[in-house]
């Protein structure tokens, strides 16, 4: 059809604006209407920020890219717009109505009226000045609770939405393989189990408020050699589709996710952005994923060079087309004039573009951009709003009471009490020496993609936009009548020792210290943790070990307060603390929660996401190793960690008894049935995390000891119990055989009811018997827990 022939009929609604057609028959007329340039212009972003004035956006410069004139390229349509909100601090309300303008501009200027799609960051909430600060997705992982999360995702995609942003790039689905990595902040933990159901509940309430979510770094970034950020990935295909791969299937069969993102990383050699085989051999023919996969920031250009496996521009583009990626983000860079070359000389196949232009225009059709009465303002704005900007400034609260009490309740579910000698929770010091580097820092709670952290660094003199009070201050609070002195000992990373004289007074004058150590969430260098923030070892950074070890050397009990991206080994603190408490940065009310669990105003029930280790240098590893990567021998290394996977205490007690299975042997198609009863015998009220590990002693290929199958939590009063009864599929103990194939094989099996990964409660012994059995993606994944009073 003749492009110009088919616009100009403007008698009759265009079928491709008519929301009573077909989506598919929709996208291919508005496709048959669309000349090369104009389609090739909706596989690509343009990084903007929104104003402050309420103006339109502005084109923001980056160092790794050309300025871009919006005016020359707005007459063929944009694909989309990058980071409205999060690039410079701008007023929600304003923001939204600058955006909403330049959403107008974009659909005036473009034959087919079709908008622009609006994404944001929201790792830890939503990116924007003013917005709320939730807990990092460690912390989600501390809770072990998918539904809390997926209600935090729910109010996250809800403030997104108002102001006009469609796609969310959240949540990281990789699973940490090595500590020092500077962004396992942005993970939710070690095990692929525990990511894949916490981060699945994270897509599903994103998903239920209309944002796209975004799966991210498809895959293998995490494993990268060393921990070094976008260094080259080492793994065979066994451990790749057993470990990395797990939480992305998951999170698109059961969450729905509508959009991927690629790793960055090249596995045995062939970077994630130009490997075909998993982006759409894996992704979309095995899976069946329908949405977009679009390129992580720069990644087409990195083709060319970081990795080497393109020659040009175009060459970059074709492969990346080719692999599966069909946005170009976060701005024009490839999929522009040198991808439209590529196409007009034969270089690149024109169906390729199609494939790639019917999938984002598909979604843009979905989100409603394409229907005749859409309208550019969103949900928190009216046609008024436009009249007198400046009366909008303040009117739109991301960050009200509402999201400040689920902030509240994500940071107490997630803050781990690692040990406790009976110090905690502390009954009415006199006297507390309040001591470290993140004892009266505000931004200590924050993860390094939270708005101030990411972006108001940058911005000094704007405020944070959200109210972050400091461990003194919440302290303070919680124990009105006790002396709180303070210093501050040395810096997160400075190596000043000049505080430690003041540091170990003030102890000695005190009836318990309060040592908070952790880190700075930061890019690049910016901070200890953080993406580019990786470290050699697991030592606590600068002279913060020094200075823990001066407090212990004091006679007065230490309680060790962690405000952390990762896990640290902790020396002589691990054993001479008498308590520690490990959060990771807990977000905006995080002190609060934390001043709580001290006082014993709350119970903690966080469990450890990620081991702590006992010495700094026992990475890469996790709990999840085969029996050759635990301790032997014929090694003088010991990996095995100071805290396991799972671990968390409470200031209760918990007993598990009565374990019944009601049959010993099943078929490879079949499924265990167990029982059994969680007693609270403590005096007051709790939460029990029961955790199901599954140990297969003898398979075909080597299996890691044990890996975590199931989980629940329990909320008990004091003396009351209740009766789990657990079913487990035989497909949980499936695993990728030698043919490359996931495999049920018969056998003996244990199953492990366990308080973490290194406290197992209660064992079944049992059986899977006759045929082996090969199962794909469509597998039964979960173990079905059921609670109920015990009678």
């Amino acid at each position: 059809m003749n492009a110009d022939v088919a616009v100009e009929n403007t008698s009759a609604i265009a079928l491709w604006n008519d929301p009573t057609a077909p989506v598919s028959a929709r996208v291919d007329a508005l496709m048959d209407a669309m000349t090369l340039e104009e389609k090739t212009a909706q596989l690509f972003g343009v990084w903007v920020g929104a104003s402050d004035e309420g103006g339109e956006v502005a084109p923001h410069q980056h160092e790794m890219e050309e300025p871009v004139d919006l005016d020359a390229l707005l007459p063929t349509g944009l694909g989309q717009l990058t980071r409205p909100f999060g690039t410079v601090p701008v007023d929600p309300a304003l923001g939204a109505l600058s955006l909403a303008r330049t959403q107008a501009r974009i659909a005036a200027t473009n034959r087919f009226g079709i908008p622009a799609l609006a994404h944001d960051e929201c790792l830890a909430g939503f990116a924007a000045w003013g917005a709320t600060a939730y807990p990092v997705p460690l912390s989600w992982g501390a809770t072990f609770d998918p539904a809390l999360v997926r209600e935090m995702a729910e109010a996250i995609g809800r403030d997104m939405r108002s102001v006009g942003v469609h796609q969310g790039l959240a949540p990281v689905l990789d699973v940490v393989r090595d500590a020092r990595w500077g962004r396992v902040e942005e993970t939710i933990g070690e095990d692929p189990y525990l990511v894949g159901t916490i981060g699945t509940a994270y897509v599903q309430g994103l998903e239920s408020a209309g944002i796209v979510a975004t799966l991210k770094h498809f895959a293998g970034y995490s494993a990268s050699r060393a921990g070094r950020n976008l260094a080259p990935t080492s793994m065979g295909p066994r451990e790749r589709a057993d470990v990395l791969l797990p939480p992305f299937e998951m999170a698109i069969r059961e969450g729905g996710a509508r959009s991927v993102m690629n790793a960055y990383t090249d596995t045995d050699g062939v970077p994630s952005a130009a490997d075909e085989a998993l982006l759409t051999g894996l992704l979309r023919d095995t899976w069946d994923f329908d949405g977009t996969v679009v390129a992580d920031y720069f990644a087409i250009a990195f083709l060319k060079t970081l990795h080497g496996v393109a020659a040009d521009w175009a060459d970059a583009a074709g492969t990346a087309l080719r692999a599966g990626i069909d946005v170009e983000l976060p701005n024009v860079k490839t999929y522009g004039a040198p991808l439209t070359e590529a196409v007009a000389d034969g270089r690149v196949p024109e169906a390729l573009v199609d494939r790639a232009v019917r999938r984002v225009l598909t979604q843009k059709v979905a989100l409603g951009l394409l229907d005749l009465d859409w309208n550019p303002l969103p949900a928190a704005l009216d046609a008024t709003d436009e009249d007198d900007p400046s009366a909008l400034r303040g009117r739109i609260d991301l960050d009200g009471p509402a999201n400040r009490a689920l902030a509240r309740t994500l940071a107490e579910h997630a803050i781990v009490l690692l040990s406790n000698d009976g110090t905690l929770p502390l009954d009415r010091p006199r006297r507390i020496a309040l001591i470290g580097p993140n004892a009266d820092e505000p931004t200590a709670v924050l993860g390094c993609y939270s708005f101030p952290q990411h972006i108001g660094v940058r911005h000094p003199d704007t405020s944070l936009g959200i109210e972050l009070p400091t461990l003194r201050e919440t302290l303070a609070a919680e124990f009105p009548d006790a002396e709180i002195t303070y210093a501050r000992g040395t810096g997160v990373d400075d190596g000043d020792l000049s505080g430690l004289a003041e540091a170990t007074r003030l102890a000695r004058e005190a009836d318990v210290t309060l040592v908070v150590l952790g880190d700075r969430a930061g890019l690049f260098g910016r901070g200890t943790s953080g993406e580019g923030c990786d470290v050699a070892t697991l030592v606590l950074p600068g002279a913060q070990q020094q200075l823990l070890d001066a407090l212990l050397d004091v006679e007065t009990p230490v309680v060790t307060v962690l405000l952390a991206g990762r896990p640290y080994a902790l020396g002589r603190g691990v054993g001479e603390s008498a308590a520690i408490v490990q959060s990771f940065f807990p977000g905006e009310e995080g002190t609060r929660a934390i001043a709580g669990v001290l006082a014993g105003r709350v119970n903690p029930s966080g469990r450890l996401p990620v081991s702590v280790p006992r010495g700094p240098g026992s990475q890469p590893g996790t709990y999840l190793g085969a029996p050759l990567a635990h301790a032997s021998e014929v090694s003088s290394i010991d990996p095995t960690p100071a805290f396991a996977f799972g671990h968390g205490l409470s200031y209760t007690r918990f007993e598990w008894t009565d374990l019944a299975v009601e049959a010993q042997e099943v078929p490879t198609d079949g499924e265990f049935a167990l029982s059994l009863t969680v007693c609270n015998t403590g005096e007051r009220s709790g939460t029990e995390v029961v955790q199901l590990y599954l140990h297969d002693p003898v398979a075909s290929v080597v299996q890691p000891v044990q890996r975590l199958i199931g989980y629940s939590r329990l909320a008990l009063e004091p003396r009351e119990a209740r009766r789990l009864r657990i079913t487990i599929p035989a497909d949980l103990a499936s695993f990728t055989g030698r043919d490359g194939r996931r495999v049920v094989e018969p056998g003996e099996l244990e199953l492990r009811l366990s308080a973490s990964s290194a406290d197992p409660r209660l064992t079944a012994r049992v059986t899977l018997t006759g045929a082996e059995r090969h199962v794909d993606h469509t597998r039964r994944l979960h173990a079905t827990i059921v609670q109920e009073p015990n009678t």
